[in-house]
Formats: structure tokens, sequence, C-alpha cells
């Protein structure tokens, strides 16, 4: 019953949120954003019988954290997506407070969902189940209950599983916190999804190598690229430095090698995701055709999210773009997905020294930049990205306290590539070697200007918006 009445709730939030909809100048014309309320990680994501389906961490009643539901989204081509019925609703008592990130896999032909079950207690302590839920005929999701308790040795912060199949046996990673507030990964096995045996913590805070790194790590995913091993986690809890470890929470990598027998999971030194204002909770999948894309969530926890504009409309957040992952020596490189291409038109070439390049418009917009010499890229008057020639800077005023912030990407800069949405930038820097993410609000059609003395190669394209159906 609790379940039917917020299902009641939820298309009362939707037809409310309509009257909002008539103009808003940050609505993105091809990220993916909620309808109302709070988006922030993405869940599921998954390809299955020709169609890429993302499921979202949703709260439709409210632009604030609470107990989460999962929206759906399906695409063929990554770029075209239409709206699925919501996947879960926290009705049940192991859900209470929420049905928390997770993952989705095929098995027997079907989707199955992986999440953690959030339930917190009136004296402020809390607890984890990790649960399952199976697609039927009519594409909904059944709720078959919990299948993983609270592991002994660890407070009620444990969540987040990934899931895949490794030979003919099933593991999955879990983002945990230790009783003695460290930051953990653990590491489970199974035959069926349902019975999992443990195979203790393969990282986190005072293991393999690291000294303290953070109270609670968050969105654990475990994958292979090039025979290499790629643990992705949010570390929260990081000190932060000069020049990284900027954000209020970290997501980063690990490369390493998995002993899928002990657990060992011997690794090397972390390196941030995204050197960007937002980027959080990524979460990947491997491609019919073998590619390992990933979502992230455009957005920090508790880092000011609550002063964006956007709350005026009733909604907050976005996703990234889709990008391709690819491994370099020894580091992660992503790209933007190749069907984004698809979103191209009117392309604009141009050569010369920055002080003389037009002004180009930015609101939904690719632009190409070979440079040599030093440059700025002025967005809207919002958002500043200088390079120094041996610096890259992205400057904007923090939205809370109107100071200026920072942040920086140090090395030979060569090529990049961005993308521009209503109120947001992706910046590629070499081709993936980096990336720098952000939100940023124009009240106005946004642009961008160029200044310095160094040359540029441009290309720019205007980027078609995508509607959801």
């Amino acid at each position: 019953m609790k379940e039917i009445h917020l299902l009641k709730q939820i298309v009362h939030a939707l037809m409310s949120g309509q009257s909002r909809q008539t103009y808003d100048p940050y609505r993105p014309y091809w990220h993916l954003s909620p309808s109302v309320g709070l988006l922030n990680d993405p869940n599921g994501f998954v390809q299955h019988k020709g169609r890429y389906h993302l499921f979202y961490q949703w709260n439709p009643f409210a632009c604030a954290h609470g107990a989460k539901c999962w929206g759906h989204w399906s695409s063929t081509d990554l770029v075209h997506w239409r709206h699925e019925p919501v996947a879960l609703v926290p009705g049940e008592s192991y859900e209470s407070h929420g049905c928390y990130s997770g993952s989705a896999v095929v098995e027997n032909d079907a989707l199955v969902l992986i999440y953690t079950g959030n339930v917190k207690y009136e004296d402020g302590s809390r607890t984890a189940y990790q649960c399952l839920a199976r697609e039927n005929t009519d594409g909904e999701f059944d709720k078959l209950g919990p299948v993983l308790t609270l592991p002994e040795g660890y407070t009620g912060h444990v969540r987040d599983p990934k899931v895949w199949r490794h030979n003919n046996d099933w593991y999955m990673v879990l983002g945990a916190q230790s009783k003695d507030l460290q930051g953990k990964v653990l590491l489970y096995r199974s035959d069926d999804l349902h019975i999992w045996h443990s195979l203790g913590e393969i990282a986190g805070s005072g293991l393999g190598g690291l000294d303290n790194f953070g109270y609670m790590w968050e969105c654990p995913d475990l994958f292979t690229i090039d025979q290499h091993d790629v643990l992705v986690c949010c570390p929260q809890g990081l000190v932060a430095e000069e020049e990284r470890y900027l954000n209020t929470f970290q997501s980063g990598y690990f490369i390493g090698k998995l002993d899928y027998e002990t657990g060992d999971f011997p690794h090397q030194e972390f390196h941030e995701l995204d050197n960007g204002f937002e980027f959080y909770a990524p979460q990947t999948t491997l491609s019919h055709d073998g590619r390992r894309l990933l979502f992230g969530w455009m957005g920090i926890p508790d880092q000011n999210e609550f002063h964006q504009p956007t709350l005026s409309h009733g909604w907050i957040h976005t996703m990234t773009c889709p990008r391709e992952l690819t491994l370099h020596e020894g580091r992660l490189f992503q790209q933007p997905a190749r069907e984004l291409q698809i979103l191209r038109n009117q392309q604009h070439i141009w050569q010369g020294v920055a002080n003389y390049a037009p002004v180009l418009p930015a609101s939904s917009a690719e632009l190409m930049l070979d440079s040599q010499g030093e440059f700025q890229l002025n967005f809207t008057d919002l958002m500043v990205l200088c390079w120094d020639g041996e610096r890259l800077t992205l400057n904007r005023r923090n939205l809370r306290s109107g100071e200026p912030e920072h942040r920086y990407w140090h090395g030979n800069l060569s090529h990049l590539q961005i993308l521009c949405d209503r109120s947001s930038i992706e910046i590629f820097i070499n081709h993936g070697e980096a990336v720098m993410s952000a939100r940023y609000f124009p009240t106005r059609d946004a642009t961008v200007t160029f200044s310095g003395p160094g040359r540029l190669t441009l290309q720019h394209w205007l980027l078609a918006p995508c509607v959801i159906e």
C-alpha cells in the first residue's frame, strides 16, 4: 500500500511540475536531467536486447536528498532517450528510507537490479540491505527482497553494489565504512545472485599502501580494460591539496590486478577521474561492441548544490554525457561517446590568433581547438578557461559565497574538445587524457569569447536538441 501511495504522489509531483517548465533557461538541450525533483547517481547502466538502460537516483518530491526512487530511461543509441516506468519505489520495510544506488545485470534474458535498501532508525543509527528486483513480462520490476544483510565489522554505511559476471560466477563490490570509520571496498562472490560469500576487503583506507584515505568509499565499480583491472570509487574525507582533491568529495580510480580466488588487489596510486567542479558517482557498462562506457553525475553531494538556480524551476542536477573509456600508458582516457556526433550540424572552421577569433554560440555546441601558445576562453562572463603554457585553469564564482574558485590541470596541452549545453560544460583535454566538468548558469544565450596571443585552429558545431520521449 505504501508503494501505491508513493506512486500517486510521484504522478502528482510530475503534473504539478509541468506549470514550472514554461521558460527555463537552464534546462539542458541534450543532457539527461530529471523532469522534476533531484537526480543524482547513475544506476543500473546496462545494454540489453539492443537498448541501453540507465536508471538513476531520483527524489521526485523535492530538490533535496531523501528517500530515493529509481527513475529509468532507455535508448538505442545513447542520444535519443525515452522515459520508462519508475523502476523502484521505497515501499518495503527493508528500504524505508530509500532505494539507494546499485547496478543491473542480465540473467536468463531478463534484467535484474541489485540495489541498497536504506533504513534509518529514530536513535540516529542506520542499516543497509543489498536487494534484488527482477524484470517481469510487463517491463516492470518485481522485488525479491534482501540477499545480503549488514556485514560484521561495519557501520550502517554499506551500499552501492556493482555486480558483474566472471567465468561462471557473479561478483559484487560494495562501498563500506568500517567500525573505526575507514572507507573500504568489499568483494563478494555468488553462483546465483542470491547467496553471497565474502572475499574480504580488496581496497580502502589503510590497505594497498594507502594511509588514511577517507572515512567512506562510495560507488565502487570494477572492470577490465586491456587485461588490467580498474577500480573506480568515490572516497569521502580526502584532505584538499593545493591543486587536487578540491571538491567536497572525490571520484577516481586505481589500476591493478584482482585475484578472483583470494580477493587480493594490488594496485597503483589513486587518480582523479575529473578535474572539474562537478563530477561524482560514475558507473560503467560494457557495450555489445566491446566498449567500456561511463555516465557520471554532474554534481557533488554537500557542495553548494542547493544554491543552484534550477531550484526555482523545480529540478536539480544532470548526468554527464556518455563517455568511452580506454587505457593508455597506465592512465584512463575518457572521450565523448562517438554516438554524440549525430547531434552535430552547421560546422564552422577558423584559424588565427586567439585575440581575433569570432565570438561563437555556446548554448548547445561542440568546440574542437588545437593550440600553440597562451589563450583564454570566456563563457558568457561566468566561467573562464585559461591556458598559460604550463597549467590549464578553470575559473568561476562560487554560487554560495560569490568568491572566485578554481580547478587545475598540468601537462602539455595540444587539443581540447568542449561540449556545451545550456548550463554545463565538459572539457576533454588531449583526446581524453583529462576532463573538466562544470555547471554554470547563464541567463541569456551562452557564448564563448577568445583572447590571448596563441594561435588556434577551431572547429565549431551547433548541437541539435534531443527531446526525451
